[in-house]
């Protein structure tokens, strides 16, 4: 299974909500880090793709 950006980014969602719907401090501190992480997970792949698409413009450009 391939993990997409809008995957990590429902995890990032559910933790948050998680987190706000939690009493107690602990729990919500741990759901707020694992938001912070599925989102940075999310960010890293966006990144990769978005310089992956720009490798493979210059590649054709070049090739062209």
């Amino acid at each position: 299974m391939s993990a997409t950006i809008e995957f990590y980014r429902t995890q990032a969602e559910k933790c948050t909500a998680e987190a706000e719907a939690s009493t107690l401090t602990q729990v919500r501190d741990r759901n707020l880090r694992a938001a912070a992480a599925w989102q940075a997970m999310a960010d890293k792949l966006l990144q990769t793709e978005l310089l992956r698409a720009q490798k493979d413009r210059i590649a054709a450009a070049k090739s062209a």
